[in-house]
C-alpha cells in the first residue's frame, strides 16, 4: 500500500488505473501477459500491484520488441484464469481509468474475463480514457502540427495546395527537431510501418500461409484457406462477391478460387 495521495477531483468510489501488456493486438485471440494496477480510494489511499500471466500461447516477436517480455519470462507465471475471480473482486467496486483503455485495454480485459467464465459487468462504471482527453484537448491535425513545428498558423487550411505545402514544411522541421529520425526515405517508410503498416484491401482480407496459400483474415472463416472455403463453403465467397464495395483485386482472387477465369 503506497502513501495516500491527493486526487484533484472527489471520488465516490475507488478509481482503478490499469495498463496491460499482451501477446499481440488482436482482442479476440491474443492474451494478457502483464497487468499493472493502481487503485485510489476516496480517502486517498493508494494500492499498487503488478502481475504477470502465462498466456498459454506464444508472444508475438513484435510485441516482445515493444514491452520486452518474452515467453521465458512468463513460463512459470499463473494463468489469467487462475486469478480472474480474485481480480474481479478487487476491481468490483471500482470505476476504471487508463490510456487507450476504451479501445484496447478494457476490451482485452473483458475478453479474458469471459474466457475465464468470470462475470465482470461494465454497466454502472465510469471509464475515463486519458488518451481521448489528450486527443480532444490537443488536436493532432495539420493545423496543430504547423503551430507546433513551424510556429505559425496554417492559412487556407483544407486548401489542398496550402495543406501540402505545410506538410512538406512540417516534415523538414521534424527532421531538424528529431535527430534520431532516419535520413532516407526507406528508413522513414520503415519508421511509419512500425506505427501503422499500410494495408491494401487484399492485406485486410487475406494473409499468406507458410506454404504460400491465402488464408482469410476476417469473417466466420478466418484462418481457413481460401481454397478450402471455396471447396466447402462456396456460398460464403459468393456472398463476398455480392458486396458492393468489395475491392476489385479481392474480387478477382475470390472469383479465381471459385473456378472462374
Amino acid at each position: 500500500m503506497a502513501d495516500p495521495v491527493p486526487f484533484p477531483i472527489p471520488l465516490d468510489r475507488p478509481l482503478a488505473f490499469f495498463d496491460l501488456e499482451t501477446t499481440g493486438l488482436k482482442v479476440g485471440t491474443d492474451r494478457i501477459i502483464e497487468m499493472a494496477l493502481i487503485r485510489l480510494s476516496p480517502g486517498g489511499d493508494v494500492f499498487e500491484r503488478v502481475r504477470r500471466f502465462n498466456p498459454g500461447i506464444p508472444i508475438e516477436p513484435e510485441a516482445t520488441a515493444v514491452h520486452g517480455i518474452s515467453d521465458a519470462d512468463v513460463a512459470q507465471e499463473p494463468s489469467f484464469a487462475s486469478v480472474a475471480r480474485s481480480l474481479a473482486e478487487l476491481l468490483d467496486p471500482c470505476d476504471l481509468a487508463g490510456f487507450n483503455v476504451r479501445r484496447f485495454d478494457l476490451p482485452m480485459l473483458l475478453a479474458e474475463f469471459r474466457r475465464a467464465g468470470v462475470a465482470f459487468p461494465i454497466r454502472g462504471r465510469q471509464v475515463v480514457d486519458v488518451q481521448m482527453i489528450f486527443h480532444r484537448e490537443e488536436p493532432r491535425d495539420l493545423s496543430a502540427a504547423a503551430r507546433f513545428y513551424l510556429g505559425r498558423e496554417l492559412e487556407d487550411a483544407h486548401s489542398a495546395l496550402a495543406d501540402i505545402r505545410a506538410t512538406a514544411a512540417v516534415l523538414g522541421a521534424q527532421l531538424q527537431r528529431y535527430g534520431h529520425l532516419p535520413r532516407d526515405l526507406d528508413g522513414l517508410n520503415a519508421y511509419c510501418d512500425e506505427i501503422r503498416p499500410f494495408e491494401t484491401e487484399v492485406d485486410r482480407w487475406f494473409k499468406a500461409a507458410p506454404d504460400g496459400s491465402l488464408l482469410l483474415r476476417r469473417g466466420k472463416h478466418a484462418e481457413r484457406s481460401l481454397a478450402e472455403v471455396a471447396a466447402t463453403a462456396p456460398d460464403y465467397l459468393q456472398w463476398m462477391l455480392r458486396l458492393e464495395d468489395l475491392d476489385e483485386e479481392v474480387k478477382s482472387l475470390v472469383h479465381r478460387a471459385l473456378g472462374g477465369d
